[in-house]
């Protein structure tokens, strides 16, 4: 993967306990909130130190600035102050936008899809994740592209076709499209793997059902408990971005394809979800989505419908759905339990991942959700539901 533009070479920088300035503007939205607070665990997830969150409220965004030039003051005094390398907005900024507050604030400034794509960038493992995030990357910064790209020619050894009258910003986007060209040819090699591994699931009538949520529910944690794997696990935004797959076995049943996603958010960047369309795939043709979501949180139903809004752009909103109602750990006198609709279908399981708690209520829910499969278990499945 290529040297990175210099917005995230400064936040590299932030996150060596470099101090940031977070930009959080109230732009009339209900969730306000709960976006600021979410806004910090991403940038937390960073390990950046947060020097100060500077407020501010607008019935809509200025074109130059996006914010209004007072508060663009009260910024960069916020930057001289601290010190700070970086400032981030908690809003899209157009290409423009953060040029002109660059130069106005004297320092870096990345808005919420950066910093979005940095820490995916930062998180992904597998080879196909680390080109999906790459992919995205250059979708998004091609739109912010000045100059500074020439070090894409060591990506094909020195090209040196630039002809006389081309400037460096023409053959820099020209670099650009073809490393763009050059990663879809390799993502489409491996969803062509990918696409054979579903067809042979689907000849061996073989169920997979897709865990699926916002991110930091304890999907991962879920899948740990459910298949006895030893996926990572963390209490941070995106811990999991690359997809596992293991077999499961419930008794009665023939196994079971159990899939771990990569977490959702609000306003999830649509690069990011293009380029991670070949992942999601997974989720799209499960037989079953099992949607992980906080028990206690306060906005929980909200988070529902972040998450269905996401799996409505990738085409997985028809897929059948159970909540799983995660972490009543944490919740005083609530115990495990599986909630029915009036036909007497189950709809919600109550349960802690953390502690096991309910896990055999799921696995019930499942065993009822799959009746047709009666067939022998399967001795060589390679994780068995403890």
């Amino acid at each position: 993967m290529f040297d990175r533009p210099n917005s995230d070479a400064a936040f590299d920088d932030a996150s060596k306990k470099e101090a940031v300035v977070l930009v959080h503007l109230d732009l009339n939205v209900s969730d306000f909130a709960e976006a600021e607070q979410e806004f910090i665990e991403l940038v937390e997830s960073t390990g950046a130190r947060i020097a100060t969150i500077v407020h501010g409220k607008r019935q809509r965004p200025d074109a130059k600035f996006f914010a209004g030039t007072g508060k663009v003051e009260e910024i960069r005094q916020h930057v001289l102050a601290n010190d700070a390398a970086l400032v981030i907005f908690n809003h899209d900024l157009s290409p423009s936008q953060e040029r002109n507050l660059e130069k106005q604030l004297e320092c870096s400034v990345i808005a919420r899809t950066g910093l979005i794509l940095d820490i995916f960038a930062r998180r992904a493992r597998s080879h196909e994740g680390k080109l999906q995030v790459e992919l995205a990357q250059l979708k998004h910064m091609s739109t912010r592209l000045v100059r500074g790209w020439t070090h894409l020619e060591r990506q094909k050894g020195g090209i040196g076709m630039r002809g006389p009258g081309e400037s460096q910003l023409e053959t820099d986007r020209r670099l650009l499209a073809q490393r763009v060209k050059s990663l879809k040819k390799r993502l489409e090699k491996v969803q062509s793997q990918r696409d054979q591994g579903r067809r042979s699931r689907q000849r061996s009538d073989i169920s997979v059902v897709s865990l699926v949520g916002y991110t930091n529910m304890g999907k991962s944690s879920l899948f740990n408990r459910l298949t006895a794997a030893d996926v990572y696990a963390d209490d941070r935004l995106f811990a999991t971005l690359d997809p596992t797959l293991r077999r499961m076995k419930l008794h009665g049943i023939q196994p079971l394809i159990m899939a771990d996603t990569v977490g959702f958010i609000r306003k999830l960047p649509h690069d990011l979800v293009e380029s991670f369309r070949s992942t999601l795939d997974e989720t799209r043709d499960a037989a079953l989505l099992l949607h992980v979501v906080d028990a206690g949180a306060a906005d929980r139903d909200d988070l529902l419908h972040h998450v269905d809004e996401v799996l409505q752009k990738i085409g997985a909103d028809e897929v059948p759905q159970l909540i799983v109602c995660n972490k009543i750990d944490l919740l005083e006198n609530h115990k495990a339990r599986l909630d029915r609709d009036e036909n007497g279908r189950i709809t919600r399981v109550w349960l802690s991942a953390k502690t096991g708690e309910g896990i055999d209520l799921l696995r019930q829910a499942l065993q009822e959700y799959f009746p047709e499969h009666t067939d022998e278990l399967d001795e060589a499945t390679e994780s068995t539901v403890p």
